[in-house]
């Protein structure tokens, strides 16, 4: 009996090292492609719409085209510091661009997404959000699906929650170019 026993768990033994290790491998292998894939995109993305001054639906489709193809889904958030001009006259300075002076606000996904999607023509946009020089433009890019390799370290390490991500690219920058108004 204690021979069956010990055969058993010898195959068992055998068949995890023989298969589930090497998928596991295998797997995260191809989850730091896919980061690999994600970073260059967001990267390319972000490097372009600030060298150029806008953001273009073309640019943004090939970002999310590019992003998808590694089989995953993902949430790409965008935010634009936009420079605010109209800065107040507290001041004696007489320019708006001496440090600790100027002020950003925030312009974020959804209204970005809404310009370059302007279907009505209510901004005029032509699917394009245009930024300026001085503007400070970031991208956020997370995977909202659980990969093949978080499942099965889940199984064995009791990792789990729905906030935990292993794909995520960051890149921002200042724009240094005016888009065309």
């Amino acid at each position: 009996m204690s021979d069956t026993l010990i055969t058993i768990v010898a195959i068992l033994l055998a068949t995890v090292l023989m298969f589930i290790f090497p998928l596991l491998s295998v797997s995260e292998r191809s989850d730091d492609i896919s980061q690999l894939s994600v970073q260059t995109a967001t990267a390319e993305f972000v490097d372009n719409s600030r060298t150029i001054g806008k953001i273009t639906m073309d640019n943004y489709t090939k970002l999310v085209t590019t992003i998808a193809a590694t089989g995953n889904s993902y949430d790409v958030e965008m935010e634009v510091k936009v420079l605010d001009e109209n800065i107040g006259k507290k001041s004696a300075w007489t320019q708006g661009t001496v440090i600790g002076e100027n002020v950003y606000y925030s312009v974020y996904t959804s209204q970005i997404v809404e310009v370059l999607e302007d279907k009505d023509n209510k901004y005029n946009s032509n699917g394009v959000y245009k930024m300026k020089e001085g503007d400070i433009f970031s991208v956020s890019v997370k995977n909202t699906n659980k990969t093949l390799s978080q499942t099965i370290r889940g199984v064995f390490y009791s990792i789990s929650g729905s906030d935990v991500y292993t794909i995520a690219a960051q890149s921002s920058g200042v724009v240094t170019a005016n888009g065309s108004y």
